[in-house]
């Protein structure tokens, strides 16, 4: 039974939790269903206790008559000994039952003598034809036997012939034959059988009604919902047509309404945007042109400066100490004039979704070794000790190799020029969904909350120092290379306890990363440091 109830139950709880319209129907059904039922239990028990208390007045009116008419029949009829008493009662209960009519509307027990002037005695009972004794209850002829007023309870009356039960109003009280003092019994039963039946009717028609009537609520909730739900649903459409980028996309809006009102802000709202992304697509294409003019006109004067300045750089030596260094000072400035150019060009790629990848299979390990020996006369002048740690795991990976390695230069670089430690570690690792590359050192590190800012544009840890060499674009660069490849480029630093910056990239390029081969907070730290609540960054996943 349950799994036969399992696929009804679940395509409610799908529409319960996907569709309004259905919410608010069951919802509807629900409380119509219990309003009405509260309703029909009233009216079921106003009705049942209006027949009943009809019938038991009308039924103790009766019984009280029917008494009074069988005592008069008693004192009319004298009876000469006691012994024929019992000879007495078969006709007493035809008089008494003739006197009901055709057809009759009661039946009667006659029990006798129940009482003798001297003390009780064994009761002779007769009843209807067909009627058992057993249809009065012990509890009313205790009652009739000990009080001379009339008594009556409800009851069931039972036919000895075909065990049909029927309820009914039982009615007794004592007759007295005044010629001898004996004391009978004599019960009136009233079927209610008609009242049983008007209730049974009167509970149909109740149900019928309240089914039909919760079908009628259901298509009346239905309707309405549906006025309000299909323009809602609608929008819905359009939003996702408007997100795809058919900006085009209108409401069809019908009189003056809330929901009209509602689909005029909404077409407003999107003209608006439609207008607004339309400036946004103009300026990006004038900042295309720009930077592309500009590039092109830079590179000549570019040019022909760079070539007068090694000139003059070449012939410094013969140049007076003042013109010397004002001419090594312009090689640099040169230097970092045209970083700086070829960086803004290759952000402005970025901007505006022009960079692409070119794939191949790299491995990693490689990679590192390349970067560690570029770079390894620089971090001996700066008597840096750099090295290159291999971790477990193959290390090939879908990759851009010149972007790849643009940001192992930039990380180490930095770590090299700016951490001020004296050891640099370059960590590869591999395992099968992804690869990681770490540069570890032990400087400054970060303060809190700087390693969310590392990787914004011109950013720098003391603004009152004068950027050396670098052009503030390297790490912002190196984030948005993490991301064309669908990567993580994440940051950690403790005050004192150095840096680490973690750069992972799936095996396939634009494969989900769940989790990285090697630890973002550095696994040789204390413990302390470890559980230190300092900031890291990770633009591209939760995964730390």
């Amino acid at each position: 039974m349950l799994r036969a109830l399992a696929a009804p139950l679940a395509g409610i709880r799908y529409a319960w939790s996907r569709s309004i319209q259905a919410r608010v129907v069951l919802s509807v059904l629900l409380l119509s269903a219990l309003v009405i039922t509260l309703v029909g239990v009233l009216l079921m028990r106003q009705v049942s206790s209006g027949l009943t208390e009809s019938k038991r007045q009308q039924s103790v009116n009766e019984g009280v008559a029917g008494v009074q008419n069988a005592q008069e029949t008693l004192n009319s009829e004298p009876v000469a000994n006691s012994g024929s008493q019992s000879l007495l009662l078969p006709p007493l209960l035809d008089a008494l039952i003739s006197r009901g009519g055709t057809p009759r509307t009661y039946q009667i027990v006659l029990t006798g003598p129940v009482l003798t002037r001297s003390g009780a005695a064994g009761a002779v009972t007769v009843s209807s034809i067909g009627l058992s004794a057993d249809s009065i209850p012990n509890s009313l002829r205790a009652q009739v036997l000990s009080s001379q007023q009339v008594s009556w309870t409800y009851t069931t009356m039972t036919y000895a012939a075909t065990a049909e039960s029927v309820p009914a109003v039982a009615v007794g009280s004592q007759i007295k034959l005044t010629s001898t003092g004996d004391v009978y019994a004599l019960y009136y039963l009233f079927p209610m059988g008609d009242q049983q039946s008007t209730l049974s009717l009167v509970g149909r028609a109740l149900f019928s009604a309240g089914l039909l009537l919760m079908v009628l609520v259901a298509a009346v909730a239905w309707l309405v919902t549906r006025q309000v739900v299909t323009p809602v649903r609608l929008a819905r459409r359009i939003a996702e047509r408007l997100a795809a980028g058919r900006l085009e996309e209108r409401m069809h809006v019908r009189g003056e309404d809330d929901i009209a009102r509602l689909g005029t802000s909404f077409n407003k709202m999107a003209a608006s945007l439609q207008q607004q992304i339309r400036q946004l697509e103009e300026l990006s294409r004038m900042q295309q042109r720009f930077v592309s003019d500009v590039s092109h006109e830079l590179r000549t004067p570019l040019t022909t400066v760079r070539m007068a300045a090694d000139l003059l750089h070449d012939a410094r030596d013969r140049f007076d100490p003042v013109t010397g260094r004002a001419a090594e000072l312009l090689q640099n400035e040169l230097d970092r004039f045209q970083a700086l150019l070829t960086d803004l060009l290759e952000i402005s790629r970025f901007d505006a979704g022009a960079a692409r990848l070119e794939l191949e299979t790299i491995n990693l390990t490689a990679v590192a070794h390349r970067v560690a020996g570029a770079y390894s006369a620089l971090a001996e002048r700066a008597g840096v000790e750099l090295r290159v740690v291999e971790g477990a795991g193959p290390t090939s990976v879908q990759a851009d190799v010149r972007r790849i390695e643009r940001v192992a230069r930039n990380l180490v670089a930095n770590a090299i020029g700016y951490s001020g430690s004296r050891r640099v570690e370059i960590r590869v690792a591999g395992d099968e969904g992804a690869v990681s590359l770490v540069v570890r050192d032990w400087g400054i590190g970060l303060k809190p909350g700087e390693s969310t800012l590392v990787f914004n544009r011109f950013w720098r840890a003391d603004p009152a120092r004068a950027r050396s060499g670098g052009t503030g674009l390297g790490l912002a660069i190196s984030l948005e290379d993490a991301q064309l490849h669908g990567g993580w480029l994440q940051a950690w630093g403790a005050p004192g306890q150095g840096t680490a910056f973690r750069l992972t990239l799936p095996r396939r390029c634009g494969d989900d990363l769940q989790r990285s081969p090697l630890p973002l907070v550095p696994q040789d730290e204390p413990p302390s440091v470890v559980g230190a609540p300092y900031a890291r960054l990770d633009r591209l996943g939760s995964e730390a």
